[in-house]
């Protein structure tokens, strides 16, 4: 815990060095700066002076160290604490960490970072021992302060009572508090005893009011004295480099300071946006395609079809899939394609540094802190100690901002080195740059088999075509095995239907495209060819596709336990649709979590047209109830605008949109009425950001299969151009 007034100290900066040995740094009135020793790198730091800071006017804001870009974590991480230290829930705040990898970690990568579902799951239990911690370091403090046994003293909503009338808020006791000694294991709650966690409207989103005043701070809000603006010209196709530009006409605008040749492009340095984006505009550059990417969609499409019908390196099999097609039955084959996609965050990439030469300061929507701070400080030839890095909110990401090579933060040193130290510049990604020079879902094609005989699948195979986004990046080391990127295939070898003869195998191609985890990673193509085709089989089977499913699921009792509530939710087994409608249904696990998804639809001159999607999901114990399901639900939109109209083709190497007047997305009129039901449990939490978006597709392409129309096997559905 750390403590300072509420009045103009609270701008205080918090400093969390690189360096491994420096904790949380504030400037209180009433005493010197105390400093908090970081943990054994190994040990997990639930240490109250790190993680909080209280006002004396009794606020309580809790350091997140997962990066607020609309998930939620703020006020996750803010439930935790609150929970434990029994603190009332109109005092709490939060703010992100700084960039410390021993004292912010997460705990599921090592270093500190968000992705992969994580933020909940990896600080469950570590954030409510930093609130039983910091209470009991409270109730310590009153006890000496009053003169009473400790154990005669009660905390709740924030006051701090002894039966004899002495109270106190956390901010007059905080200075003591703090010096006393922490208990390294602090008893929590019994579930029984939650005010807070997983109740219903306890708690209310702490960012949403900044962003629907104003008053959040994006990167593009940052300004600096002297700062400069600066725009990379990329290259128009992937792989190519500058051979030569002339800038002279760029010298007419108004604004314009300079340009300078930087790794991935020229950089653009002016006074505004306008001038540096007029003045890139009117360089001349030539462009060195020798090792650019050339081949379009659909020769890429042609490369992939052809692999795919050839033997991938295995990722899992048991039985014997050929002997089981050659007993007979009824053979299905079905061939599904996947377009890249880009992430199209409402929020484009940018990113502040302030370079003095031999120190720098940033801040940006870092997704991963560590990973850029390091960049930074090794383009930049400085120590990670003399780099300060702060991450600040992100207008979305969808994972991209969760860069496997931290290029932009590369980009953004690359671009101070070349101007040199002294004026702090923001980089500045407009939309094309984005849509046109930024990372894609990889291009996949998934070609399926499988045998129905006597009313039962009795054989299936998967073979997937797709490229490797963690192939030569710091986490291929640690994610690959075998030469098998599991980003590739997640959820496609280890499905939750009982089939007796399985094979799932992969090819990774080598393209040019960079690619990168897009919102469900893998399970968004896996998850639909999944459910899909299992819906195919069981409509081949003549069973109903719950019940089918479910006869299959005898040993997924979580898989099987959503796909009843939401049968249940949606009164599956008495719906009766209005005529030309039809329900589709569909249940995918990713990062750990369950989820099924009943949708109704009818058909458009232009395609399904999504009235009512039911969703259940099962995230083990549910912190934040609301919040789950507003991910629910922004997962189903995000997923559905996807599937029905997005696309990036490639035209002989060159990405086709530029903006969503080209890359289509769901819009407002189009979403359908979501209703979602949490599973209780009490199996530890799980993550919600990702996990509603794979089963959406799925569902809609079932429900179209009951209109009488054939399942997509190549997406979008609506206007795909990747044919």
């Amino acid at each position: 815990m750390t403590v300072h007034d509420s009045g103009p100290s609270r701008r205080t900066l918090l400093k969390a060095g690189a360096a491994f040995a420096i904790g949380v740094y504030i400037a209180p009135t009433n005493g010197p700066a105390r400093a908090q020793a970081a943990p054994d790198p190994k040990a997990v730091n639930t240490v109250p002076n790190t993680f909080l800071v209280i006002d004396t006017d009794d606020t309580v804001t809790v350091l997140c160290k997962h990066i607020e870009m609309g998930q939620g974590p703020f006020t996750g991480m803010a439930t935790l604490v609150a929970e434990e230290l029994d603190a009332d829930w109109v005092q709490m705040r939060a703010d992100h960490a700084p960039s410390n990898p021993v004292l912010y970690k997460n705990l599921a990568f090592g270093v500190q970072g968000t992705g992969g579902s994580t933020a909940i799951a990896n600080s469950f239990i570590q954030m409510r021992q930093v609130g039983a911690a910091a209470r009991q370091m409270f109730v310590a403090a009153a006890a000496a302060e009053w003169g009473v046994p400790a154990a005669e003293i009660t905390v709740e909503k924030g006051v701090i009572r002894h039966p004899s009338g002495k109270q106190s808020g956390f901010g007059a006791l905080a200075a003591k508090a703090m010096a006393q000694p922490m208990q390294a294991d602090p008893k929590l709650k019994d579930p029984s005893q939650f005010k807070l966690i997983g109740k219903e409207g306890a708690v209310k989103r702490l960012d949403s009011a900044a962003k629907s005043n104003g008053t959040a701070v994006y990167t593009m809000d940052l300004h600096a004295p002297d700062m400069l603006t600066v725009l990379i010209a990329h290259p128009p196709k992937f792989g190519a480099t500058v051979a030569s530009f002339d800038a002279s006409a760029a010298k007419s605008v108004q604004g314009f300071v300079d340009a300078k040749q930087v790794p991935s492009g020229v950089a653009v340095y002016a006074t505004g946006f306008w001038p540096a984006k007029t003045a890139r505009d009117l360089i001349k550059i030539d462009w060195d395609e020798s090792k650019a990417e050339k081949r379009g969609t659909s020769q890429l499409l042609s490369e992939f079809r052809a692999l795919a019908k050839q033997p991938g390196k295995v990722v899992k099999q048991q039985g014997d899939v050929d002997a089981a097609v050659a007993k007979g039955g009824k053979l299905i084959e079905a061939e599904f394609v996947f377009p890249y996609l880009a992430h199209a965050a409402m929020e484009p990439i940018n990113a502040f540094i302030d370079w003095k030469g031999d120190t720098a300061s940033s801040q940006f929507g870092s997704q991963f802190p560590t990973a850029d701070q390091a960049t930074i400080a090794k383009i930049l030839g400085i120590g990670m100690d003399k780099v300060a890095l702060k991450t600040i909110f992100a207008g979305g990401s969808f994972g991209r901002r969760a860069q496997q090579n931290s290029h932009v933060a590369a980009e953004l040193a690359y671009a101070a080195k070349a101007f040199g130290p002294g004026r702090p510049i923001k980089l500045v990604w407009s939309r094309e740059d984005d849509m046109r020079a930024g990372y894609y879902r990889p291009f996949g094609v998934h070609r399926m088999r499988g045998v129905v005989r006597d009313g039962r699948i009795e054989a299936w195979s998967d073979t997937i075509v797709g490229q490797s986004i963690i192939k030569g990046s710091a986490f291929e080391a640690v994610m690959m095995k075998d030469g098998l990127d599991p980003t590739a295939y997640e959820g496609s070898q280890n499905l939750p239907y009982d089939i007796p003869n399985f094979r799932c195998d992969l090819h990774l191609a080598e393209v040019g495209v960079p690619v990168l985890w897009w919102r469900s990673v893998g399970h968004t193509h896996t998850g639909y060819a999944v459910e899909a085709f299992v819906d195919e089989l069981l409509a081949e089977a003549g069973k109903d596709p719950v019940e089918g499913r479910l006869e299959m699921m005898k040993d997924k009792p979580r898989h099987a336990g959503v796909l009843r509530a939401v049968a249940e939710l949606s009164d599956w087994k008495n719906a009766r649709p209005e005529p030309g409608r039809a329900r589709g249904v569909a249940v995918v696990e990713s990062f750990n979590s369950f989820v099924a998804q009943v949708v109704e639809i009818s058909m458009t001159e232009e395609g399904p047209r999504v009235h009512k999607v039911w969703c259940a999901v099962d995230c083990g114990v549910a912190v934040n109830p609301d919040i789950i399901r507003a991910q629910m639900e922004g997962g189903i939109g995000f997923g559905l605008g996807h599937i029905l109209y997005a696309d990036v083709p490639l035209d002989a190497g060159h990405p086709v949109p530029g903006n969503f007047d080209t890359y289509r997305s769901l819009r407002i009129n189009e979403m359908p009425e979501v209703v979602v039901t949490v599973v209780k449990s009490t199996e530890k939490p799980t993550g919600v950001g990702e996990p509603g978006v794979p089963p959406i597709g799925p569902a809609v392409a079932n429900a179209m299969a009951k209109l009488g129309r054939v399942r997509p096997r190549q997406l979008p559905i609506v206007g795909g151009a990747s044919a």
